[in-house]
């Protein structure tokens, strides 16, 4: 039987990370060119940069969750053998598909997060004809990254549900009994 307490820190984690998602999706850094006092140049002024915190925040619990789930499943390979069953063939396949979306989420939310740090300084120089190019994330990294997160969250409860359904039957070849069965002595 899957763990409760397991499941619920997992679903916490992993809403933690979703709300940090959207809430850096929601602050990305815009700006805007603004010419210096003496007018000899243009540059780039970005507003806060509390997205990048965000998303880091929200990269970070989302690898907690999956440690966490991970550990609690011994990421699949290690262990006795599981019994062959529906579950066993559902856990197989619900944990390639937890660490592709896991991937998935985690480069979103990197890329998203590198990519909202990085601010353009001076491109006009002494009345150039071209304001600056000043570069900003594009709109929906970091809610691609949020609808992965919530992806992961579904498919990582059904995989440790199912992992530990197939778990719970586990497959004992020789009866449960490590040594020779020996009858009384007379």
């Amino acid at each position: 039987m899957a763990s409760k307490l397991i499941m619920i820190s997992v679903f916490v984690l992993d809403l933690i990370a979703f709300g940090l998602a959207v809430a850096a999706e929601q602050r990305r850094s815009t700006a805007k060119v603004v010419a210096d006092s003496e007018m000899n140049y243009n540059y780039c002024v970005y507003d806060s940069d509390i997205a990048t915190g965000y998303g880091v925040g929200a990269f970070l619990f989302l690898m907690a969750s999956q440690v966490l789930i991970m550990v609690a499943s011994r990421c699949f390979c290690c262990g006795k053998a599981l019994n062959p069953s529906g579950s066993r063939a559902c856990a197989v396949i619900l944990f390639v598909t937890c660490w592709l979306l896991f991937l998935i989420a985690e480069i979103c939310l990197f890329a998203g997060s590198v990519r909202n740090a990085y601010h353009t300084k001076y491109r006009t120089i002494f009345g150039g004809e071209d304001p600056p190019s000043c570069q900003t994330l594009r709109k929906g990294v970091f809610g691609a990254g949020a609808a992965f997160i919530f992806f992961t969250a579904i498919v990582s409860q059904f995989y440790y549900d199912s992992y530990s359904k197939a778990r719970g039957n586990s497959f004992q070849p020789y009866g449960g009994e490590a040594g020779v069965g020996m009858g009384t002595y007379k």
